[in-house]
């Protein structure tokens, strides 16, 4: 049985793409695993957020892990700022990363090139080993990410094995998890970028979308001339994009499905698919609505970061002892 950690960010609504790259993938592990699911808040601020949205969003987003099936019976379900051990090894394992490492991490040298570094925070250079803390905190076995989050995991092991080799062993080194097939969900308008939670358009499905704000976004999802129901990532983006989703939400593989459209137009196809995809979302929503201002849901909480506390403590105070930071 293995460690499993994974957390996902308050910094905007949650996506079609967040439940099937990364929801689906936690419901699926706990029946298996120790796993501990977080609302990542404290990664959120390396950005300016408004309070009361980061406040919202991250009740938003530990009730939508409840309402897509996570069990706090099975999973331990907690906010990463209610376990302060995370920012404690934080900061130890920053005294155990090199600059160049963190030069190299995509997501600051980007916004670097792009906008220069002027208004940008150390928070945001640093957060990697934020991330790699997160992991290591836990003994993580394993990490549920999608294709753009490697890069975390591969620095997490790279700092495990730095510190491991000059103190001891200490960190177990992690691997990643992720779905073979629809990881990574794109962009309705832009089948050629992912779709993100920060970019509340009609590319891109919310979780708690009305029903028929996800009819129209799925009508309108761009896809080529052609209108052959067909799967071809390359050639055919756009419908190879809302096949995926249909495969996901129903557990028709894609060959299934391209037998059952392979007479059909686009816009049948797309009828189908929003049909299908209000009768999967609506029990969400009606989960969701029933806990996010309930008693139990900060209940689930508060047990959550008692459990994570406990592990995370104990981790903590070992790797100070192993650095020589214990007086007594």
């Amino acid at each position: 049985m293995a460690n499993i950690f994974s957390g996902i960010k308050p910094s905007g609504d949650l996506t079609l793409g967040n439940y099937i790259g990364a929801i689906t993938n936690f419901v699926k592990l706990q029946d298996e695993h120790n796993c501990y699911f977080c609302v990542v808040d404290l990664h959120a601020i390396t950005v300016p957020q408004d309070r009361a949205d980061l406040k919202k969003r991250t009740k938003d987003i530990a009730a939508l892990y409840l309402a897509c099936g996570i069990d706090p019976k099975k999973a331990t379900v907690f906010i990463q700022s209610e376990v302060p051990a995370h920012t404690q090894l934080g900061w130890l394992l920053e005294c155990n990363t090199y600059i160049g490492e963190l030069n190299r991490m995509t997501q600051f040298k980007d916004k670097a090139q792009k906008n220069g570094t002027d208004g940008l925070t150390s928070g945001l250079y640093t957060y990697p080993v934020l991330m790699a803390a997160d992991i290591l905190l836990y003994d993580s076995n394993l990490v549920p990410v999608g294709d753009d989050q490697k890069q975390h995991v591969e620095i997490a092991r790279d700092i495990a094995v730095r510190f491991n080799n000059k103190y001891g062993e200490t960190f177990i080194l992690p691997e990643t998890y992720a779905h073979k097939v629809g990881a990574r969900i794109m962009d309705l308008q832009d089948p050629t970028k992912k779709m993100s939670k920060s970019d509340n358009d009609k590319g891109c499905i919310l979780l708690l979308d009305d029903p028929k704000i996800i009819h129209k976004k799925i009508m309108s999802a761009i896809t080529d001339s052609e209108s052959i129901v067909k799967f071809d990532k390359e050639n055919k983006p756009g419908i190879s994009n809302l096949l995926t989703i249909y495969s996901k939400i129903t557990n028709l593989t894609i060959e299934e499905l391209e037998g059952k459209f392979v007479n059909a137009n686009y816009g049948e196809f797309k009828k189908a698919l929003a049909d299908e995809l209000v009768t999967f979302i609506t029990p969400i929503q009606n989960r969701f609505n029933e806990i996010r201002n309930s008693k139990e849901l900060d209940d689930i909480l508060d047990e959550g970061a008692m459990i994570a506390n406990q592990y995370a403590n104990r981790k903590v105070q070992k790797v100070m002892k192993k650095i020589g930071l214990i007086r007594k």
